[in-house]
């Protein structure tokens, strides 16, 4: 069927409002231009690529993470700004969240996406004790980024979004934190708590019309962060090499479709859930993994 067109503007007089409307909103279906965007943990993986799809889209994003430089972004139609932050100290968040409306004026969204990862088993039969088995320092590190760093960044910038009466918060979980993970048990119950916070402060601050989201990567391709190191003690927490672990990433007994995501899946999401296309989406966790079940 050919478009509506008014008649005066068949014979060029004027554009016709439901037409130029429906052009407006495919030139910018996110609508997320000149939004300030602050994305914790930005510098590499799965943050850095949110952050360079909300420059993308036009959204101005300041990065926090702890890297002594800032990440390589192409600028878009968005500015940038980098600002150096221990997401696990309250005084360095604050002064973050300051430098930020400093920039930029304000603060419209927040991706809580700054988490470690250190596989560890609650008891090595093999090594009591050892390089692998959980103890209190590593219980500590992954729970004061995981969680702190959540709830801390979480608390300074709703301070500004509350006060505006409107924006949004996504918690970077992780399909672990659904399903539970071999060899991650800290890990995963970080996200689960995750989880569980976004689901209460969608409870708090929704009445103050702020909307709280979260998503949940699966297993993505790789990155730097996947580095020997890590793939090493997870495949010795499940006693296997290092070639089958890397060979399960792909496998279909797990992941439906067969194949590892793509951190630009995971970056669409989160630009989405930023949108007001997503206005009624609230107190939920999204999974980004490829219908994987742990079975």
């Amino acid at each position: 069927m050919p478009p509506f067109l008014c008649d005066k503007q068949r014979q060029g007089k004027f554009s016709c409002p439901m037409i130029e409307k429906e052009k407006n909103m495919k030139d910018s279906w996110l609508d997320l231009e000149g939004k300030t965007v602050i994305v914790t943990g930005g510098a590499s993986g799965i943050g850095k690529a949110v952050a360079q799809e909300f420059l993308n889209v036009g959204a101005n994003v300041a990065v926090s993470d702890m890297a002594e430089k800032a990440p390589d972004l192409e600028a878009g139609q968005g500015q940038f700004a980098y600002i150096r932050t221990d997401v696990t100290k309250p005084q360095e968040v604050e002064e973050m969240v300051r430098k930020v409306t400093e920039i930029f004026g304000t603060i419209d969204v927040l991706v809580n996406n700054a988490g470690i990862n250190i596989p560890r088993l609650l008891v090595d039969p093999k090594n009591p004790k050892g390089q692998y088995e959980l103890d209190e320092a590593v219980w500590d590190k992954v729970c004061n980024v995981n969680l702190k760093g959540v709830f801390f960044c979480a608390q300074a910038a709703a301070r500004v979004l509350t006060e505006k009466g409107k924006g949004v918060i996504i918690n970077m979980s992780s399909e672990s934190g659904l399903e539970g993970s071999e060899g991650q048990s800290v890990y995963a119950a970080t996200k689960n708590a995750v989880n569980s916070l976004t689901r209460s402060w969608a409870k708090e601050l929704g009445k103050q019309g702020v909307r709280v989201g979260g998503v949940a990567p699966g297993i993505m391709e790789a990155t730097g962060l996947r580095t020997l190191a890590y793939e090493s003690a997870l495949a010795y927490t499940r006693g296997i090499t290092v070639d089958d672990l890397r060979a399960g990433y792909a496998s279909t007994s797990t992941t439906p479709l067969g194949r590892s995501g793509k951190l630009s899946e995971v970056a669409d999401m989160c630009v989405y859930l930023a949108s007001e296309r997503a206005s009624y989406v609230h107190g939920v966790t999204i999974n980004v993994a490829g219908g994987k079940t742990r079975g």
